[in-house]
């Protein structure tokens, strides 16, 4: 999963604009190894979503990295699942820590909506969710990133809230 991390993030950078080059500096990124490592210990993100109507919509979500992609379980009635079907595009905001030991992954892909997903999916986001059962889930939301950008101050690169 790291080599994939890092690629895709080396890609959004290549293809960003100077602004967020310069706001996403080389030496604030993180590695795709401390991406694997980072995205395995948290287990919710915000997902942004465009409703029907055009309005913003964002919500906490448990995710879970797989199969080069991120994958939300998602309630029935969730907003998201219209969101997705008008707009099939989300973004997931993943990020810790306050001042100079902040964290940030900021993932941005189309997404699609599924009924079922395969068992060892479901298992480990089981295992995410504090080993609870998921049986909630009734669709679930998968993005396949296009766009990953990350930062970390150094404070939180040499060791600080990455426990």
């Amino acid at each position: 999963m790291a080599d994939w991390l890092g690629q895709l993030q080396d890609a959004s950078f290549h293809r960003a604009g100077p602004a967020v080059r310069k706001a996403y500096p080389p030496q604030r990124r993180m590695t795709g190894h401390q991406l694997a490592l980072y995205l395995q210990r948290r287990t919710y993100a915000l997902a942004s979503s465009t409703r029907p109507d055009g309005r913003a919509h964002a919500a906490p979500t448990l995710f879970s990295p797989y199969a080069e992609a991120f994958w939300l379980p998602t309630v029935k009635d969730a907003a998201r699942i219209a969101n997705v079907r008008a707009h099939p595009w989300l973004a997931l905001s993943i990020v810790e820590g306050e001042h100079d030991t902040h964290a940030a992954v900021l993932i941005e892909g189309p997404a699609e909506v599924l009924t079922t997903v395969p068992e060892d999916l479901r298992h480990i986001t089981e295992l995410r969710n504090g080993g609870g059962t998921i049986a909630w889930a009734a669709y679930w939301l998968r993005i396949t990133p296009q766009r990953l950008f990350s930062f970390a101050e150094h404070a939180w690169q040499d060791g600080v809230n990455r426990s």
